[in-house]
């Protein structure tokens, strides 16, 4: 990134957390729907009828798929339980679609940040009807002041579930030990850089010194024959996987944003890498907005043009099914 590309990273990414902005934005009749359209690029829509919408077609294409119905840091009860029917309600949609999906998730959408014994029981829940229904689960990371949290839950978890997996952040100065850590357990890991602002004492910023890490977790990772997605849009990532031939290594497959350089996942499900997509529904778009401009300021500018040429978005180019 460009000095300048920085500068905006961090105030989208800082944006991203004002819920003053967020309200403004959730209460006005102009930016809602504005912002809403730009958002479409990269979330399927505000319904689950949204996703299963996409993800029908995208099966059809030949992609694996992860679905999330987008939320966190939910601190009412209703809202929750809410949260956790809405996740039952999708793993059952998910069985229609007759190919495995995993279902993500944050844990602070399950009430995490109430009680800990109600969110271990509701990802229980989720697990054993995710197991009846050929599903798996994905515990996402989040911000690093709950990274303890959720190892601890996933490691009570993993020791009764072997369909839920976990999210490693590369770019935690801890996630070496983590990675070590987690793979003492069945499930399954996926490896992200991390998207979350962090203070430099315990994150590396976006640099080459966070892709030599990256990749050196990938290693770990791909080396000990556990089943990892390696989640990355970096072509030079992409590239030295490709080079040390992990790309085709029956226990790896490449997972990326809906959205986010469908380019690439069309190239690499053509070569024969398997292809993960990671899909994205729900009301609660604006967070997971400001995160994908965070990541490539420039995409400020398609959300513009998205915004007043929405036709634009009708071919997301994952090639043809």
């Amino acid at each position: 990134m460009t000095p300048e590309e920085r500068r905006t990273a961090e105030i989208l990414r800082t944006i991203a957390r004002d819920e003053r902005i967020k309200e403004a934005v959730r209460t006005s009749p102009l930016l809602y729907p504005l912002l809403l359209t730009a958002a479409k690029r990269y979330v399927t829509g505000e319904t689950r009828a949204d996703a299963m919408i996409v993800a029908q077609r995208l099966i059809k294409m030949g992609y694996r798929l992860s679905v999330e119905h987008i939320g966190e840091n939910m601190l009412d009860l209703q809202v929750v339980h809410e949260a956790q029917q809405e996740f039952l309600a999708l793993i059952a949609d998910c069985f229609q679609l007759h190919t495995p999906v995993g279902i993500s998730f944050d844990l602070s959408h399950l009430g995490l940040l109430l009680d800990q014994e109600l969110a271990f029981a509701h990802v229980e829940e989720l697990a054993e009807r995710a197991r009846h229904s050929g599903q798996y689960l994905m515990i996402s990371m989040e911000e690093s002041t709950k990274t303890e949290a959720i190892i601890s839950m996933y490691e009570r978890l993993a020791h009764r579930h072997e369909n839920v997996g976990i999210t490693i952040q590369a770019h935690l100065h801890r996630s070496l030990d983590d990675v070590k850590r987690v793979l003492e357990l069945p499930g399954k890991i996926r490896l992200v850089k991390g998207a979350f602002k962090e203070p430099q004492e315990i994150a590396l910023a976006r640099s080459v010194e966070l892709n030599e890490r990256y990749l050196e977790l990938a290693d770990i990772c791909v080396q000990s024959g556990r089943e990892c997605s390696l989640a990355t849009h970096d072509q030079a990532i992409v590239d030295e996987l490709a080079r040390q031939d992990y790309l085709h290594r029956p226990n790896v497959e490449v997972e990326l944003l809906y959205g986010v350089r469908p380019e690439l996942a069309h190239a690499l499900r053509e070569k024969g890498v398997q292809v993960r997509l990671y899909l994205t529904y729900g009301t609660e778009w604006y967070l997971y907005l400001c995160h994908r401009l965070a990541e490539h300021p420039p995409h400020v500018h398609q959300a513009i043009a998205d915004m007043f040429d929405p036709a634009r978005l009708q071919d997301v180019g994952y090639g043809m099914s």
